[in-house]
């Protein structure tokens, strides 16, 4: 009798209590939205869904489903399955803009749902999502999903507005162009260069915070390579990306990747005669033959959008593109016109 009394005093006396199990759940969810959304890629997200049951349970709760950061949605081509495609959903129930933008362009572009895509991105734009309202914008600029007679130019142009408000750079560089050349708005040449020298200090501003984010050795690196990129030029210092500047590739939004992957992986195929934008960041592929413009000075490369024009010039098309006159191809010992004046870009 006395051993079974120091057994079960003992017993006592080792249990330690679980203070996290006392924590409110309000407080618990609170955390978790907070890891949620500084979360950097898929895989930390799940590490937290399985640091015990108790998370895994909270961790579907619409507060945090609707805090999830983009850097969570940046997902793989060939990792795209059903339980992937009900997570984005269950996150845009909760609210969560970057999974409205990031399923409604896959399901746009990729699974070829047009209506429920652009639903989607418009849900986003409502509530002010820059990459939405520039996505939306260049829909309009091309009348993807349609034909030429839905193209809305003035549309894409007040997208425009609205997004490089927000501080969008792409759509700030659109919106430049746009005014230069009198695209879709009364032309304004030097308040469409304004435009343009302000979208390329806000990515020459971006590029140097991402070099200061890094780790040393890679700052290191970086800050090496873009030093000697600089002095290539001409006058000795840093110009700028529509004006002939090196300065380092902007970060890339984890779906457009996404598109580059799909259509080049072989999850799907573009049907014949359709052809991905030329800009190696992009990841657009055209919802119709000859929907996108071409180069005006070789008739190689075309574009969804003057931005993506621009920085593909600067990334390598520059040191490619020569003038060729008219494109033509040899048909039945003949030569005929392949590229419509429409759909050259100048």
């Amino acid at each position: 009798m006395l051993r079974r009394k120091k057994q079960r005093i003992s017993h006592k006396f080792t249990e330690k209590p679980d203070l996290f199990d006392g924590l409110p759940d309000d407080l618990v969810i609170s955390i978790i939205s907070k890891l949620a959304c500084s979360a950097s890629s898929p895989p930390e997200f799940i590490s937290i869904l399985l640091t015990c049951k108790r998370i895994n349970r909270l961790a579907v709760h619409p507060l945090v489903l609707s805090k999830v950061g983009f850097k969570v949605f940046a997902l793989k081509a060939r990792s795209w399955c059903d339980s992937v495609h009900r997570f984005l959903k269950q996150c845009v129930n909760a609210g969560n803009v970057e999974a409205c933008y990031t399923l409604g362009m896959i399901r746009f572009y990729c699974l070829e749902n047009r209506r429920n895509g652009t639903s989607l991105m418009a849900k986003a734009a409502i509530k002010s999502h820059a990459p939405s309202l520039y996505s939306l914008a260049v829909i309009q600029f091309n009348g993807s999903g349609g034909s030429k007679k839905d193209k809305d130019i003035r549309a894409g142009v007040a997208l425009c507005e609205r997004a490089a408000f927000l501080g969008h750079v792409d759509a700030l560089r659109e919106l430049g162009h746009c005014l230069q050349d009198g695209y879709g708005v009364r032309q304004h040449i030097p308040e469409g260069r304004r435009l343009l020298i302000q979208a390329n200090v806000w990515e020459l501003a971006s590029s140097l915070n991402a070099l200061v984010q890094r780790k040393p050795p890679e700052l290191y690196h970086r800050r090496s390579n873009y030093q000697h990129n600089s002095l290539k030029t001409s006058s000795g210092c840093p110009l700028l990306s529509d004006f002939g500047c090196n300065v380092p590739a902007p970060d890339v939004h984890p779906v457009n990747v996404f598109l580059k992957e799909w259509f080049e992986s072989g999850e799907a195929e573009l049907a014949q005669g359709l052809r991905l934008c030329s800009h190696k960041r992009c990841g657009r592929p055209e919802t119709r033959a000859h929907e996108f413009r071409r180069c005006s000075g070789c008739g190689m490369v075309n574009y969804c959008s003057r931005g993506c024009q621009a920085l593909d010039w600067k990334l390598r098309h520059n040191g490619e593109c020569g003038p060729i006159g008219r494109w033509f191809e040899e048909v039945d010992g003949g030569m005929e016109e392949v590229v419509e004046a429409e759909e050259l870009a100048i």
